[in-house]
């Protein structure tokens, strides 16, 4: 017998042709009963799974997180102690665009990762810009589908786009950062990340404190012009899949350092904005950078669908130690993610080994299409019960009185300050943040962009929005789009600009 690989149908058994399909005769029809052919083509027809509503488009990697700092006194998840390494998986992606769309189109990035650690998996799921367009999930559909297509003709529409930013002023601080440097990375491997929600941290005694993550690239910043952007589009659509997949292959592993920002829990009563809004960030003068470790990638994914397609990321995965906020945006995503894969993958969706906790899984759960594990005959699949099966345990999982029972804070926290206004941090951004050369190209972006506004009611409310953000730079994008007036101040020479 032939030790050679031969073909087998799904089912193990071996067939008779890779070329041909069973014919009554020669040259007669197929028949029915051709039960390979028909295998084949059923498996083609569902061969994908439903792409994401969002972030349809990315790439990513696998490698370790290492905590080079003492965050003990802050939190006790067990990723986040001392010394400990965890395996981990990166996710980078494009929010607007579809499967196939260009790498480089103008757009924040998705910034998820995955921790694999001894208490569970921890998931991140963040970008690369600090803030969002919005603070309350009731208009996250709303605002997706503004920035995608057009239900009559199919295309995609600034008019509609900038008719929602315009009526959603929360939204000015996340799209001066889009229009700004940051919304043309140069590659993921050069942009930074950040958690962008608040999150909560619980120590060992029971003491908690909200926090912000950030992380630094360690290849540091580098950006595309727009029409270097826009020339990539057309020659490479996977410029930022192949660079990452690139760099690992030979050897040059993307590392990023981990930094968190922590508010004492009762700040949050009497700080100067809500600070659970996602359209703030925390200033650092406030509330400095804390280094806790150093993420490195450093293995491609061995099968793109198998294992980065099909990974799921949810902001419900968290760990004993690591908590949700009174985020509104947060909460919100705790349902939307997790029931999003559910549909797309499946609702035994993490069961797939990239999916996988390495911690023991000791759930009630079971059947639902695909499952593949089980507990044992002897467990109950009912809880409680007398029969020795697992057991909540409050301790172990860090169920002591939190938030969700201080109404007094939260309802502080979300009264209306003084520094509450939608139009003060991207104003911030603009004058203290940007230098002169990056506020030129923020204006032949802005401009370059609202030049495909066909409304001319709209053109004003769009003119008003970015005065409302900074008066001089509301005057510079009004006389830019004047038919007089010089186009774009991009640079086609600024490809990988530092910043």
């Amino acid at each position: 017998m032939s030790t050679d690989a031969f073909t087998t149908t799904e089912s193990g058994a071996p067939v008779v042709s890779d070329e041909h399909s069973q014919t009554v005769g020669a040259d007669g029809p197929i028949t029915l009963h051709d039960h390979y052919l028909v295998e084949k083509l059923a498996q083609f027809n569902r061969e994908k799974v439903p792409e994401r509503i969002v972030h349809a488009k990315g790439g990513g990697a696998f490698g370790t997180f290492v905590t080079t700092h003492d965050v003990s006194a802050y939190t006790r998840a067990s990723l986040f102690q001392p010394g400990a390494s965890v395996d981990m998986l990166a996710r980078f992606s494009t929010v607007a665009g579809e499967q196939g769309s260009p790498d480089t189109w103008r757009d924040p990035r998705g910034f998820a990762l995955k921790f694999y650690t001894d208490e569970g998996n921890y998931d991140l799921v963040g970008n690369n810009t600090p803030v969002f367009f919005i603070r309350d999930g009731i208009k996250f559909p709303d605002f997706i589908h503004s920035q995608k297509r057009l239900p009559g003709t199919h295309l995609r529409d600034h008019n509609m786009q900038w008719d929602f930013w315009t009526l959603s002023p929360e939204t000015a601080h996340q799209v001066t950062w889009l229009m700004g440097d940051r919304g043309l990375p140069a590659s993921w491997r050069n942009m930074d990340g950040f958690g962008s929600h608040t999150y909560q941290w619980i120590n060992a005694q029971g003491e908690r404190f909200w926090v912000k993550y950030h992380f630094k690239t360690h290849q540091g910043i580098e950006i595309l012009s727009q029409t270097d952007a826009d020339r990539i589009a057309g020659e490479d659509a996977d410029f930022h899949i192949r660079d990452l997949s690139e760099a690992i292959k030979r050897g040059d592993y993307p590392s990023w350092t981990l930094s968190v920002q922590i508010m004492p829990y009762a700040d949050a009563a009497t700080y100067r904005f809500n600070p659970f809004d996602l359209t703030k960030v925390w200033p650092h003068e406030d509330y400095p950078l804390h280094e806790v470790g150093t993420m490195t990638l450093t293995r491609n994914p061995e099968n793109y669908f198998a294992q980065i397609e099909q990974a799921t990321f949810a902001p419900s995965n968290f760990v004993p130690g690591i908590a949700a906020s009174p985020d509104k945006m947060l909460l919100a995503r705790i349902f939307s993610y997790a029931d999003a894969h559910r549909y797309r993958v499946g609702t035994n969706h993490a069961q797939l080994p990239v999916n996988a906790a390495t911690a023991p899984v000791n759930s009630y759960s079971k059947d639902g299409a695909m499952r593949h594990g089980f507990n044992s005959e002897e467990t109950p699949v009912y809880a409680p019960n007398s029969h020795g099966g697992p057991h909540a345990d409050p301790a172990r999982a860090g169920a002591e009185a939190g938030w969700e029972s201080d109404g007094e804070m939260v309802r502080a926290a979300a009264t209306l300050h003084a520094d509450d206004d939608d139009f003060g941090q991207a104003g911030t951004l603009v004058r203290d943040v940007m230098d002169d050369a990056q506020r030129d190209r923020l204006v032949g972006n802005i401009a370059g962009h609202v030049s495909k506004v066909t409304d001319p009611e709209l053109l004003v409310r769009v003119l008003q929005y970015w005065t409302n953000v900074d008066a001089t730079l509301g005057a510079r994008v009004a006389a830019a789009l004047e038919p007089s007036a010089p186009g774009s101040n991009e640079d086609p020479e600024t490809v990988g600009i530092r910043s």
